[in-house]
């Protein structure tokens, strides 16, 4: 049973809480959000590579919000690192990694990078 889904790209960035806390150096880049479908009474994925702090998630929540109301928002995440400082969590995980607060986590994506793979690196 083949479905077409619909897409988007969502643009958090003036969503941020920590946009004017480093209101001195360059400008944040500002991209384009792109909802090309109601989201009103939808069911709605929100999918993000690394799940770390929450706080991007949150951003994503109030962006999203102003599209519309949907249904029901579920959250589909390909690294769950830990260390939530908000009551977010995933509703979908494809690997929780342990990091400690020191790591970055990177991931790669063959149709971007060339590759496939999450890299964890110390500081």
């Amino acid at each position: 049973n083949d479905h077409d889904v619909p897409t988007g790209a969502l643009d958090i960035t003036l969503y941020r809480d920590d946009l004017m806390r480093h209101a001195v150096g360059p400008q944040p880049l500002i991209r384009r959000t792109e909802i090309p479908f109601s989201i009103d009474d939808k069911r709605i994925l929100l999918v993000d590579d690394v799940l770390y702090t929450g706080r991007t998630i949150r951003a994503a929540l109030d962006a999203l919000i102003d599209f519309g109301r949907p249904k029901a928002i579920q959250l589909v995440v390909l690294v769950d690192r830990g260390h939530r400082e908000l009551p977010i969590k995933a509703d979908y995980v494809g690997k929780n990694v342990p990091t400690s607060r020191l790591q970055s986590v990177q991931v790669r994506l063959a149709e971007i990078d060339g590759r496939d793979e999450v890299e964890i690196q110390d500081a």
